[in-house]
């Protein structure tokens, strides 16, 4: 297994390196300026401060600095929140936006695993029709759509929660933003649960598992439902990678301070040092989600870890 684990972060080094380039050119290469006001600054203010943030060099320079910086774990200052570094916002803002993230793909599984099971096991019934349209609907919904709809409903109408605002500790505040990221995943890992039990449960060794006698709950639990959930930990990535573009708009929607709203806020005033820290950590967070995915496939499936092929 560590050797498995040693495979993956040599990959995953030069994924990051590519990223870090990418972002950087894509950055300098957007029209304006971090410094471009509805009213023009003096030339002489102008060249001071892009004279004080390195801007004033080429670009080779100050790509290297800024690598630099990153390898001594500073992002750098940012061009437009002047009191606080990159470093201190994402500390700020990186909490919230894990407490979401995390409370939605717990959700997504909790949720869509057992429905999508119970859809297997109901298939062509009501049961497994409800769970279907549902999981269409949820897939076909935006989340920029989802998120007013909740705050509507729940936060106007009925009053039930806040509509916008964090205060920690407070849980009712994560209960319509987890829910707004969580229902589109939740809908994948149903759909993706109920096809491959399906499969499963048409396998010549759960035949013979029911041919000795054994409970329908222990076939399921034990042998099936095991193997069906490889296709669900394959999705894990690309669940993640929903959760953290949702985050965007929904701690916009939302009010809430988490590092999703900064990289808004980021890539609307040019700020290039806190979009690409933002960036960063979102790839840095990718990458690791996907490592663990990639684990949780490889202890399900031996085979994957010693690099054998069905």
């Amino acid at each position: 297994m560590l050797a498995f684990i040693a495979r993956r972060l040599l990959v995953a080094i030069p994924t990051l390196a590519v990223v870090v380039a990418l972002s950087f050119a894509l950055t300098r290469a957007a029209p304006g300026g971090p410094f471009d006001e509805e009213q023009a600054l003096p030339p002489e203010i102008r060249a001071n401060l892009e004279a004080a943030y390195g801007l004033d060099q080429p670009a080779h320079r100050q790509f290297v600095r800024y690598v630099a910086g990153l390898l001594r774990g500073d992002f750098g200052p940012s061009f437009r929140f002047r009191d606080f570094t990159v470093t201190e916002l994402i500390a700020g803002g990186l909490p919230v936006s894990l407490t979401i993230g995390l409370a939605a793909l717990t959700l997504a599984l909790a949720v869509g695993i057992p429905l999508g099971a119970g859809a297997a096991l109901a298939r062509g019934r009501f049961l497994d029709r409800l769970v279907m349209g549902l999981a269409v609907a949820g897939i076909s919904v935006p989340v920029f759509v989802i998120a007013p709809f909740f705050a509507l409903v729940f936060g106007i109408w009925l009053r039930w929660l806040p509509v916008a605002g964090w205060e920690p500790g407070r849980a009712t505040d994560l209960v319509l933003p987890v829910a707004t990221l969580a229902l589109p995943v939740i809908a994948y890992v149903a759909r993706l649960t109920r096809g491959s039990l399906l499969e499963v449960l048409r396998a010549p060794w759960i035949r013979a598992a029911r041919a000795r006698g054994l409970p329908q709950r222990a076939v399921l639990l034990r042998h099936a439902l095991p193997a069906a959930l490889l296709p669900v930990v394959s999705y894990l990535g690309p669940a993640a990678a929903a959760v953290l573009a949702g985050s965007l708009v929904v701690e916009t929607i939302f009010g809430l301070p988490g590092i999703g709203r900064h990289l808004v806020q980021g890539a609307l005033n040019r700020d290039y040092t806190l979009v690409m820290g933002m960036v960063i950590v979102y790839a840095v967070f990718m990458i690791l989600l996907n490592l663990l995915a990639d684990l949780a496939y490889a202890w399900l499936d031996p085979r994957i870890r010693h690099g054998r092929r069905a």
